[in-house]
């Protein structure tokens, strides 16, 4: 890593090649300054590095002016847009330090963040999060100010700033190392409250140079200029990896605010990404639309034959690159070549046409759903971090993806498996510890491991194999242990079931909560002819029952008899970030949904 901070990929780029087309962002659907359009609206305009420079700087004097100081802490609450990243490289000039706050957090967890990472200003996005912020300030009393993008802030920082000279943001950003403090970011908090990880500049910078130099080639064809539009929260460390990966190594960034697919795909149409960061949730998405499509235009016969070649012919694709197979045959080539031209070609143009290759991280991907994706022109490279680790510590390695795995340990990474196989991890992206929590870090870092608190298995080619949480791991009231995540996994590839929690502890048996994908839901009523029903007497309908039983008796298939499960309830909404049901990484909070459920859960044991 250079020996100074991230931001001086910035300066140093402006420097070395000012019209170097940096970023593109939303222009004005109106026509006017892309500043003050929608984040979500307009053309797309570049914004060269010596442009990106000289803003970064105008508010990184405006932060001096206005009393930020090197060490600072300064949360961000707004969704994924061009003025995130223009602060948090602000930020990081003056030497001060990234407190990403999600979008959608309560009160309560805005409370307890301001407090905890003694925060010394908040950016908010808009009037609703400027009143949340308002109704807690008096538990962070270290609390100065508050800026509000939709109100201008920008403008007025830029124009506070103006009288400071250059040389001493220069001072600043000169006087900040590789062991800088660039953010501290808070755990999802899938159980208990959240910790603030202390991220370094050189984690981030680490993580970013491993990501480039492990997959070279990937983020776009030769001769192709590289392009990533963010959407994953730059609130999560996911996200914020990949701002910094493309500010870092010349990669054009974009970003779009809203992951839900009718505002992501149109976005991704436009912008043509050469590679994509992404969550499971978004490759299932895009393969469910595309399914509900066809069955829309009378085609699903077809597709779901496209879908069977996709995946034989990506088996044998993997078994020719494992050196255990002579790959696709005449006969599967052929028709995989028919099914290029008619489904596979129109299933890449969702998201622009240009990705060959693409990054799933957050939770494992599916096997069958990356068979599909490699089958139809798109290798999904999986795999697996957390926020102690900046984001990955294990990928796909070139060339020898193996499905169903989240790959083997990055370069200068190190996995071992402990007795009770929790997943232990060593390198330089490994967090500098909890803030303000020394007895939480010293009960996962020991001897510069990070104990995960996941657990998992490396198989004989030491590609890991993540099976669940250690917390998460049921146990019956009959002593038997069983790992969730296999059953829910395989309950969730039914195309009408958007999640699947499985209960049980302390139960006689395993039983499961699941909730419905309100689209395929829709269609499902729509192909048999039936006016759709009210979320209340959908969970009546008997056919609609017996679809869901099928997808657990499958499910059930992959596990003992004591394993399976025995009963389900479908719950009328989907598990929602706006009632603390799922993380903005889309993970389930189990103890949140186990309590808000209590009385249906009771239900499936009281006959």
């Amino acid at each position: 890593m250079r020996k100074g901070g991230l931001a001086d990929s910035v300066h140093e780029l402006a420097e070395r090649d000012p019209h170097f087309a940096q970023l593109a962002r939303r222009a004005d659907p109106a026509g006017g300054d892309p500043a003050g359009g929608d984040p979500a609206g307009g053309e797309w305009a570049t914004v060269t590095a010596a442009a990106f420079r000289d803003e970064v700087r105008a508010l990184a004097k405006g932060l001096l002016a206005d009393g930020i100081r090197f060490d600072d802490r300064v949360a961000v609450m707004a969704r994924t847009r061009y003025e995130w990243t223009l602060f948090s490289y602000a930020l990081w000039t003056i030497g001060a330090q990234v407190v990403p706050v999600y979008p959608t957090s309560s009160a309560e967890q805005v409370r307890w963040i301001l407090a905890d990472a003694q925060v010394a200003a908040v950016v908010v996005e808009h009037e609703e999060h400027a009143m949340t912020v308002g109704s807690v300030c008096d538990a962070a009393p270290s609390l100065r100010r508050i800026w509000q993008l939709d109100t201008g802030c920008l403008r007025e920082l830029t124009e506070l700033g103006r009288g400071v000279p250059d040389d001493l943001v220069d001072r600043h950003r000169l006087a900040v190392t590789p062991r800088s403090v660039a953010a501290v970011t808070y755990t999802s908090g899938t159980t208990g409250r959240p910790k603030g990880c202390v991220i370094t500049h050189a984690n981030l910078a680490a993580e970013c140079d491993i990501l480039l130099a492990g997959w070279p080639g990937l983020i776009a064809a030769q001769g192709e200029r590289p392009a990533i539009l963010a959407f994953l929260p730059l609130s999560h460390i996911y996200g914020l990896m990949v701002q910094v990966f493309c500010v870092r190594n010349g990669v054009l960034l974009g970003h779009q605010p809203e992951i839900a697919p009718a505002e992501l795909l149109p976005a991704l149409a436009s912008f043509r990404p050469t590679f994509v960061f992404a969550v499971p949730y978004v490759f299932e998405k895009i393969y469910r639309k595309a399914r509900q499509a066809a069955l829309e235009a009378g085609k699903g016969e077809v597709f779901d034959r496209a879908m069977d070649v996709a995946v034989r012919y990506a088996e044998a694709v993997e078994r020719r690159d494992a050196g255990t197979g002579p790959g696709p045959g005449a006969v599967l080539r052929a028709s995989h070549a028919v099914f290029e031209r008619t489904v596979y070609r129109k299933l890449r143009a969702v998201l622009g046409g240009r990705v060959r290759y693409a990054v799933s991280g957050g939770s494992t991907l599916r096997r069958e759903l990356g068979l599909i994706f490699a089958g139809a022109g798109i290798t999904v490279y999986d795999g697996y971090g957390l926020t102690e680790t900046t984001a990955a510590v294990t990928g796909q390695p070139m060339g020898r993806v193996k499905f169903g795995t989240v790959g083997r340990p990055m370069p200068g990474h190190s996995i071992h498996i402990a007795r009770d196989g929790e997943i232990w991890v060593h390198g330089d992206v490994v967090f500098a510890g909890y803030l303000n929590n020394p007895e939480a870090t010293a009960g996962v870092l020991r001897d510069g491991w990070f104990a995960t608190g996941d657990v998992g298995h490396l198989d004989d080619e030491g590609y890991l194999v993540i099976t669940g949480r250690k917390k998460d791991i049921i146990i019956t009231s009959g002593g038997k242990s069983v790992a969730p995540q296999v059953l829910e996994d395989r309950v969730r590839a039914h195309p009408l079931i958007s999640q699947c929690l499985v209960v049980g502890d302390d139960r006689p048996y395993v039983a499961a909560l699941v909730t419905l994908d309100p689209e395929a839901l829709e269609q499902w009523f729509r192909l048999r002819e039936r006016e759709p029903l009210s979320p209340r007497e959908v969970l009546r309908d008997e056919e609609l029952h017996a679809e869901v039983q099928r997808a657990v008796s499958q499910a059930n298939n992959a596990v003992s008899r004591a394993e399976s499960i025995r009963a389900f309830r479908i719950l009328p909404a989907e598990f929602s970030m706006r009632e603390g049901l799922v993380t903005p990484s889309l993970k389930m909070r189990r103890a949140a949904i186990a309590k808000m459920y209590e009385a249906e859960i009771d239900a499936l044991y009281s006959s």
